[in-house]
C-alpha cells in the first residue's frame, strides 16, 4: 500500500487525485516556500520533484473534494487554514524532516531536509482536522508588507527628529542610541510591533530555507528554482540574516550622514534633510558597497526575499594569493568544483541586545552568559600555561 488521496485546498477552491505517498510527502516538504495558492504550490514542489515539461504536478487532479481514503490512506493540505492533516499508512507527515529528491524520471539517492512554517498545524485525522479547521484559519492575521515603513519616510523623520534631540541633549555620540530606540520602539503601523521584532519573527525559518537550498544546489550542481516575485512568500516575506545586517548598515549610513550635518552647521530644516536623506537611501541600495565585497545591497535583499544562495566563485574563494593549491582550484570551472556561497554574519554590528540575532532578551541574556563563562574558562586554561590570552587574542 503505497498510494493515498491527496486533498489540497486554497482560498477560492479544491482539488483531488490520488498519489504515490512519497508524491504528498514532497508537497507537505513544498510548504516550505510558503505558498497561500494551488498554483503556488504546484510551483514550490519543484524544489523536490523536477517538473516535466509537458505536464504539472495537479493537472489530472479532479476540480472538487474527496475525502474517501485510497489505497494507504488520505492526506489534506489545507493552504487557507494552514493544515496538514492525515491518516495514512505510509508516512506521517512532520513540520521538519526530509524526502527523496525525484529528478522527473526517478528518486535519487540525495536527501533534502525541509522545515514549515511554525503557524502551520498538523493533526492526525480528518475528524480533527475539521473540528479545528475553521478557528485555524479565523486565527490567521492578515498578511502586513512592513518594507514600506522600515525603508521608507518613517524610518528617515525618525532620524531627522532623533538627531537634533540628541544635540540638544549635548550627547556626544547619539548613532547607536537613536538605532537602537528606532529599532526597538513599538509601531501602529507596525500593528503594535517593533521593527526589531518584525524584522527578526522569521529569522531563523529564512535563514534554515536558504540553507537547505544551498545544501540542494551544491548536491545536485544546478540551482533550486527561486520564489516568483509575485507569490505570496516574496511579496510578504521575512526578513533573514542577509537583511538584517544590510539594513542595520543602511541606518547606521542615514544617521551618520544626518548627525554629520548638524555638525557642520546650527540647525537643519526637516522637510529638506528627510529629502536628502531618502536620496541617500536610493542611491546606497543601488551602489556596489565596499563592505559587501562590492555586491549591491538590493540585490542581496532581493536574492533572499526569493530564496535564491549568492555564488562565489573558485577566484572569489581563495584564501592565500601565494598559494599554488588555490590558484589551481581558481582556475577550475564552477560546474566542476560545485558552487561556493557568499554570506553575512554581522560581525560588525554593535554588540547588545537591539542588534543582537536573539529574538528575546532572555535569549540574549543566555547567550551572554555562556559566552562569558567561555572566556573564563579560556583565560582559566591559558593562565594555566603562563600565558593569559584572551580569545580576541588568539584570533590576531
Amino acid at each position: 500500500m503505497s498510494e493515498v488521496r491527496l486533498n489540497i485546498l486554497d482560498r477560492i477552491g479544491t482539488i483531488n487525485g490520488t498519489v504515490h505517498g512519497s508524491v504528498a510527502d514532497a508537497i507537505v516538504a513544498a510548504l516550505s516556500a510558503e505558498p497561500e495558492t494551488i498554483a503556488e504550490l504546484e510551483t514550490a514542489l519543484g524544489r523536490f520533484i523536477k517538473p516535466l515539461d509537458d505536464q504539472k504536478p495537479f493537472s489530472l487532479f479532479h476540480g472538487y473534494a474527496n475525502e474517501q481514503a485510497w489505497d494507504a490512506g488520505i492526506v489534506i493540505v489545507d493552504l487557507a487554514a494552514r493544515i496538514v492533516a492525515a491518516e495514512s499508512s505510509y508516512s506521517v507527515p512532520q513540520a521538519r524532516g526530509e524526502v527523496g529528491y525525484h529528478d522527473g524520471s526517478q528518486a535519487t539517492e540525495v536527501c533534502l531536509p525541509y522545515r514549515v512554517p511554525d503557524d502551520w498545524l498538523f493533526v492526525a485525522s480528518v475528524d480533527e482536522y475539521h473540528v479545528r479547521r475553521d478557528e485555524h484559519r479565523r486565527c490567521r492575521a492578515e498578511p502586513l508588507d512592513p518594507r514600506p515603513i522600515l525603508y521608507g519616510p518613517a524610518m528617515t523623520e525618525f532620524i531627522v527628529k532623533g538627531c537634533p534631540a540628541a544635540r540638544d541633549a549635548k550627547a556626544e555620540d547619539p548613532i547607536a542610541a537613536i538605532h537602537e530606540s528606532w529599532l526597538m520602539t513599538p509601531r501602529a503601523d507596525l500593528l503594535g510591533k517593533s521593527p526589531r521584532e518584525v524584522m527578526l519573527a522569521k529569522l531563523d525559518f529564512i535563514d534554515f530555507d536558504l540553507h537547505t537550498r544551498e545544501w540542494q544546489w551544491s548536491v545536485l550542481m544546478e540551482g533550486p528554482p527561486p520564489l516568483a516575485r509575485d507569490s505570496f512568500a516574496y511579496l510578504f516575506a521575512g526578513f533573514g540574516t542577509h537583511e538584517w545586517v544590510v539594513y542595520y548598515d543602511l541606518v547606521r549610513c542615514l544617521l551618520s550622514e544626518c548627525w554629520g550635518r548638524l555638525q557642520s552647521q546650527e540647525r537643519i530644516e526637516a522637510t529638506a534633510e528627510i529629502a536628502r536623506l531618502e536620496g541617500i537611501k536610493a542611491a546606497w541600495l543601488e551602489d556596489r558597497q565596499r563592505d559587501f565585497d562590492g555586491r549591491i545591497p538590493s540585490a542581496i535583499i532581493e536574492s533572499e526575499r526569493r530564496r535564491i544562495p549568492l555564488v562565489m566563485s573558485a577566484k572569489d574563494m581563495i584564501i592565500d594569493e601565494d598559494c599554488d593549491l588555490c590558484q589551481m582550484l581558481a582556475d577550475e570551472p564552477l560546474e566542476e568544483l560545485g558552487p561556493g556561497f557568499w554570506h553575512l554574519d554581522g560581525c560588525n554590528m554593535d554588540e547588545g541586545f537591539a542588534f543582537s540575532f536573539c529574538r528575546t532578551r532572555e535569549e540574549w541574556e543566555e547567550e551572554e552568559r555562556r559566552r562569558k563563562e567561555f572566556d573564563e574558562e579560556f583565560n582559566r586554561n591559558c593562565a594555566a600555561q603562563g600565558d593569559q590570552l584572551s580569545p580576541d587574542d588568539v584570533a590576531r
